[in-house]
């Protein structure tokens, strides 16, 4: 495990695998690095991989101050600055497509090719989840508040193959001023003004059926970004990058490896 210092003085941890063009991922909300490790292996045969995990989270600082997407990003620039990274691809799902909206935005000499996938632009501008969603998820039994995160980012039939433990549930080992700090960030995030300014090639992935971030938001974010364009994949939810792993995961490497 690796640190790096974000300008505040806060460490943040980072790991590193694989060989080739550096790729950086970034997990969703209140996740640290291991929101990837059911498919980081594919990326790792093409890529040098690099992961984060966000202040609050991991093996990462914990300060109780406030948390945004644009403070995420400019962590993930003092790590790309201690690995000697001038340029890197950036994938991020989820949150992590919205902190990787401000890296794209504000170092774009940093960002060679982009993908931001399961997320949306914030603000007014953005299609909100309904509020059946909202109150699944804020129910006080922790048990049936999990299941109900469970069913909005996988399908039945996955859920019932793969009954094991899940990465993309949140990092348990979070103190409750970090979660709130992660939701209070991504609840904030607002990049609508800054999306026309990325001059990365922007793929948009999201699947169909993700009630947890709409996929309304896929064609707003692809008609905001200069020549950004969108695949969608058919009866997925949101953690579309585990369950259609071989789809989304070929769409990223062929997209990276075009540029």
């Amino acid at each position: 495990m690796f640190r790096a210092v974000a300008s505040d003085g806060t460490p943040i941890a980072y790991q590193e695998s694989g060989a080739g063009p550096p790729l950086l991922l970034l997990a969703g909300q209140a996740n640290n690095h291991h929101w990837w490790d059911l498919v980081r292996t594919d990326f790792d045969s093409h890529f040098r991989t690099v992961t984060v995990d966000y202040r609050g989270t991991g093996s990462s600082g914990k300060p109780e101050t406030d948390y945004s997407t644009e403070l995420f990003a400019e962590d993930t620039m003092c790590v790309l600055d201690a690995l000697g990274i001038e340029t890197a691809h950036v994938y991020g799902t989820s949150m992590g497509g919205r902190v990787a909206q401000w890296v794209a935005a504000r170092h774009p000499h940093r960002v060679r090719a982009l993908i931001l996938g399961c997320t949306s632009p914030g603000g007014t501008h953005a299609v909100e989840r309904s509020r059946e969603v909202r109150e699944s998820l804020a129910q006080p039994d922790p048990e049936r508040s999990r299941r109900a995160l469970l069913e909005l980012m996988y399908t039945d039939d996955w859920l019932s193959r793969n009954p094991a433990t899940y990465n993309t549930l949140g990092d348990p080992d979070m103190p409750a001023h970090a979660k709130l700090a992660h939701l209070r960030a991504s609840n904030g995030h607002d990049a609508w003004d800054a999306l026309p300014s990325i001059n990365a090639p922007t793929l948009v992935l999201h699947g169909t059926d993700d009630l947890l971030s709409p996929v309304d938001n896929a064609p707003l974010l692809a008609e905001r970004i200069p020549d950004a364009r969108v695949q969608l994949l058919p009866g997925a939810r949101h953690a579309y990058f585990e369950e259609e792993r071989s789809v989304a995961g070929a769409a990223a490497i062929g997209f990276f490896t075009e540029r």
